[in-house]
């Protein structure tokens, strides 16, 4: 990623001129981008967007005229993809824990693709969704990964035939396996391992005369975050590529569940200076966004975002800090900020993930307003 052009810069001043600030900018073509990009470097692996990463209605719809799936993972995430335009064929139910009354709904709209990680779990499948598809989620190496997620999901290896057994015996379909090696993973290794275990459980399957025939890979792929850092997709993609080919027949099918990966580059956060003040020997800024709104991701993800400026200048070590009353809501301190005035600019790229997905409107602070453009 290129530092921001200055043609950029006076877009992003012209958008906050016209339309306010907080604003999230959200470009079509970026998510297009994306989506192309992933295809390209994982030729063989349908992506089924999260939709938890970002579930604006015109994200989704760019995302059904991409001829992307999705992964949901409650019924409210399911209604908004079909009214988006999706089919049901096109859904997979990815969370392994789902009432009862959710399953059935599922079934009645002809989603019948689902996880799960417990012999509860397909109790309840069995009973509210007769006869669906279902993927044992198992349990692999996190090491690395901003965000754990072996720690609630997930069964060992050496159950998932068992379970898988079981799911046919009770009139289900064991289509396959899936895992995630957690989110912004960072180390190759995770995948590799990852998938050498369900290329293990995919042959144990075929030899007890299961119908194993898909492979769902999870999410986690990593994107830039700041301008310095390397693009450990475009590293990691091939040697991935070739590791499903050399592990799975073309007879398997592979689907992954990417969400930072194709809305996180393409939304930029544009605030604005509210308030200044000197506290410490230090300039704060109080901007009109911050944690409990589309910065949320610094809490919830773990997620750390590279703050850039319209205005220029010597830099001095700076705080930048959020609209509400809540002590909690301090952005960043030690940051290298030129000296900021009232009204100005401040905005944030790759920030299209994990942010209006848990931005609240505490003490009444408004949203970001989005802004979708070209």
């Amino acid at each position: 990623m290129k530092a921001t052009s200055t043609g950029n810069k006076r877009r992003l001043k012209e958008l906050a001129r016209k339309h306010g600030t907080p604003l999230m900018v959200i470009s079509r073509s970026a998510l297009r981008g994306q989506l192309e990009r992933f295809r390209r470097v994982l030729p063989r692996v349908e992506p089924f967007f999260a939709v938890k990463a970002n579930a604006h209605p015109e994200i989704l719809k760019t995302m059904v005229a991409g001829r992307a799936g999705f992964d949901v993972a409650s019924a409210a995430e399911m209604a908004q993809v079909l009214a988006a335009g999706a089919e049901p064929g096109q859904i997979i139910f990815a969370n392994t824990i789902k009432p009862a009354e959710s399953i059935a709904q599922a079934a009645r709209k002809g989603v019948t693709l689902m996880t799960f990680d417990s012999g509860y779990e397909l109790d309840k499948i069995a009973q509210h969704a007769p006869g669906a598809r279902v993927l044992v989620r198992i349990k692999v190496p996190n090491v690395g990964s901003i965000v754990e997620l072996s720690l609630k999901f997930g069964v060992d290896p050496a159950d998932a035939t068992g379970l898988m057994i079981k799911a046919y015996k009770l009139g289900l379909k064991p289509a396959g396996v899936s895992f995630h090696v957690g989110s912004q993973c960072t180390r190759l290794e995770n995948y590799i391992e990852a998938l050498e275990i369900a290329a293990i459980i995919a042959r144990d399957a075929r030899l007890k005369q299961l119908p194993f025939e898909m492979v769902d890979i999870g999410g986690g792929f990593p994107i830039r975050h700041f301008d310095e850092e390397e693009d450990l997709f475009e590293r990691m993609g091939p040697v991935l590529a070739k590791e499903i080919d050399r592990l799975f027949d073309r007879g398997i099918r592979i689907i992954a569940e990417p969400g930072r990966f194709l809305v996180g580059p393409a939304a930029t956060l544009v605030m604005r200076v509210i308030g200044k003040a000197i506290r410490e020997n230090k300039h704060w800024y109080y901007l009109d966004d911050g944690l409990y709104g589309s910065l949320s991701g610094q809490v919830f993800d773990h997620c750390k975002y590279q703050f850039k400026f319209l205005r220029g200048g010597p830099a001095q070590l700076s705080t930048l800090a959020g609209p509400t009353c809540d002590s909690f809501d301090i952005i960043a301190r030690g940051e290298e900020i030129p000296e900021l005035q009232m009204g100005d600019v401040v905005y944030v790229e790759n920030v299209g993930a994990y942010s209006l997905a848990s931005a609240t409107t505490f003490n009444g602070m408004p949203m970001a307003k989005v802004l979708m453009t070209p």
